[in-house]
């Protein structure tokens, strides 16, 4: 199970959206103490992480009911500790549908201020508003039904239905995963804007990460095009 940490001194707001959690000491030994240059830095990273949440969770809980795309808006706001992983963020639902949005903490620390911190959580929160996940099942379903069908009425044998299956669902998922990328980044943008933050600085994230190009059934569009989504969009608000 994953474990998901935020530094406990912090004070939290009412509404509780940071996990809390401790992992228990395996061994006798006391776990290396970090440089003491390294623990402001962190402390400074957990303060902000906190405090970005607290700005943006309500914009955006506010956002998702206006969509009413989603039955459940109450989203919980994670910080995922597990060692070694590269910066990520990422959006999923629990067995209640209860929507998460999960940041680790190479991700918390890479950000360099909170404009950043604010335009990927939006961004992720735009995911569910938007049911991304719910739309993106329904083209895997639809591609699998497709491929497989077109290999059934070639005459292809079990195995070959099944690969061609398997293959269509992974199709059909990718197919419009650019176009959701896009369109999170756009709901992401008048997200961060409405919490008081920045997104067209928050949107510079995009430089410091590998860009994909325009790659055939790529998963995130060229970081160029999402940065003019976002001018775009900022443009269209009037500025902010």
């Amino acid at each position: 199970m994953h474990r998901f940490l935020i530094a406990a001194f912090l004070m939290l707001t009412a509404c509780g959206t940071v996990t809390v959690s401790t992992a228990t000491p395996r061994g006798p030994s006391p776990s290396p103490q970090r440089p003491a240059q390294e623990q402001p830095v962190a402390s400074a990273a957990a303060r902000q992480f906190v405090e970005v949440v607290q700005t943006v969770e309500p914009v955006a809980e506010a956002a998702c009911r206006r969509a009413a795309s989603q039955d459940n808006c109450d989203f919980l706001i994670v910080a995922d500790d597990r060692p070694g992983q590269p910066a990520n963020a990422f959006q999923t639902v629990d067995s209640r549908g209860r929507p998460i949005l999960a940041f680790n903490l190479a991700l918390i620390s890479s950000v360099e201020n909170p404009d950043e911190l604010a335009f990927v959580m939006g961004h992720e929160a735009s995911h569910h508003i938007l049911a991304h996940i719910n739309r993106m099942q329904d083209s895997a379903s639809v591609g699998a039904v497709i491929f497989s069908g077109i290999a059934a009425v070639t005459g292809a044998n079990a195995d070959a239905v099944r690969t061609a299956e398997s293959l269509g669902a992974q199709v059909g998922a990718r197919t419009f995963s650019k176009d959701f990328e896009l369109e999170a980044d756009r709901l992401g943008t008048i997200i961060t804007a409405r919490a008081g933050y920045d997104p067209v600085r928050g949107a510079l994230f995009f430089n410091r990460i590998p860009d994909p190009g325009n790659r055939f059934l790529g998963t995130h569009p060229p970081n160029s095009q999402r940065m003019d989504v976002v001018r775009r969009t900022v443009a269209e608000m009037g500025g902010r």
